[in-house]
C-alpha cells in the first residue's frame, strides 16, 4: 500500500502587505483632502475632484473586471458681464429741452410788461413750460369774450408757438364763488368756455388745430385760497401748457376669447 504523501500548504506571510498598502492609501487621501480644504481655491478644488475620481475610476471595478468610469461635473460657466446703463443723454430730449427754453424765452420778452406787473407767470415742469394768465386781463367778470387790450398779448404768444410742434393744452380756471347765468349755469361751463376762447385765437394766429386742446377746470384746482380776495383773484386764471411729451400711438386692449 502507497503511502500517501501530504503536501503541506504554502503560507503566504505578504498578507500584511495589503493592509499597509489600504492604510497609506487612506492616510493620503486623509492629507490631500485637509490640505486642499485649508485655503479656498479653485484650482485646489479642481485638483482635489481629478485625484479622487481617477482615485475611484483606478479602484472601483464592476464583475467582470470593468472598471467604473466617474462622470465629472460640466465646467463651470463663466460669469457674465453686468452690462452697465448708458449715462449719456439722449440727444433728442436734450434738443427738446433746448427748444423748450428758447420758446419761453421769447414767450417772457413779448409778454415782459405783463410779468412785471404779476399779470403773468412762466412755470417749468417736468412735462413743459406753463404761462399762467390772469383772467384780469383776459375777460370782464362772468365773461368769456376776449378784451381788446388783451388780444395783442395772446396773438405775440401764438406767433411763437406757432414755429414750434409742441402740443398745446389750455386750461381754464375760476375761484369758488358759483355762477348761474343763461349761457353759464356754473363755473365748469365758464371756464370750458374762455380755454375754448383762448384755443380759437391761437388757432388764427397760426397754431395748428391738432396741437390744441381746451379743457375747463371751474373751480377744482385752486392754486391759492378762496377765502382771500387776492387768493380768488389769483385762482382765476388761464393756464396754457406747452407739453414736451408728444402723445404715443395707441394700442388696442383685446378682451380674452372666452373658452368654448
Amino acid at each position: 500500500m502507497a503511502r500517501r504523501r501530504r503536501e503541506e500548504e504554502h503560507e503566504n506571510h505578504e498578507r500584511w502587505l495589503v493592509s499597509y498598502a489600504d492604510f497609506i492609501t487612506l492616510l493620503f487621501a486623509f492629507f490631500v483632502v485637509m490640505y486642499a480644504i485649508s485655503s479656498v481655491n479653485e484650482g485646489k478644488y479642481k485638483v482635489l475632484s481629478n485625484s479622487l475620481s481617477n482615485a475611484f475610476t483606478n479602484t472601483t471595478a464592476q464583475p467582470g473586471g470593468q472598471p467604473i468610469t466617474a462622470i465629472q461635473g460640466a465646467p463651470p460657466i463663466p460669469p457674465r458681464p453686468i452690462a452697465k446703463p448708458d449715462k449719456l443723454p439722449d440727444q433728442k430730449k436734450v434738443e427738446q429741452r433746448k427748444k423748450m427754453k428758447n420758446i419761453a424765452s421769447e414767450i417772457m420778452d413779448a409778454l415782459q410788461p405783463l410779468v412785471a406787473q404779476g399779470k403773468v407767470r412762466l412755470l417749468e415742469t417736468s412735462r413743459g413750460v406753463t404761462i399762467e394768465i390772469n383772467d384780469s386781463i383776459l375777460f370782464q367778470p362772468g365773461q368769456a369774450k376776449l378784451q381788446a387790450a388783451s388780444i395783442n398779448a395772446m396773438l405775440a404768444i401764438a406767433h411763437v408757438l406757432a414755429a414750434s410742434d409742441f402740443p398745446i393744452t389750455i386750461e381754464g380756471h375760476t375761484d369758488n364763488i358759483p355762477i348761474a347765468t343763461a349761457q353759464f349755469p356754473s363755473n365748469w361751463e365758464l371756464s370750458a368756455m374762455r380755454a375754448t376762447t383762448v384755443l380759437r385765437l391761437f388757432n388764427d394766429g397760426g397754431v395748428g388745430a391738432e396741437r390744441l386742446t381746451a379743457i375747463g377746470y371751474g373751480e377744482t384746482r385752486p392754486v391759492e385760497t378762496n377765502t382771500t380776495v387776492e387768493g380768488r383773484a389769483r385762482n382765476r386764471r388761464v393756464s396754457i401748457l406747452i407739453d414736451s411729451n408728444r402723445p404715443e400711438e395707441p394700442t388696442e386692449i383685446r378682451s380674452a376669447s372666452p373658452p368654448g
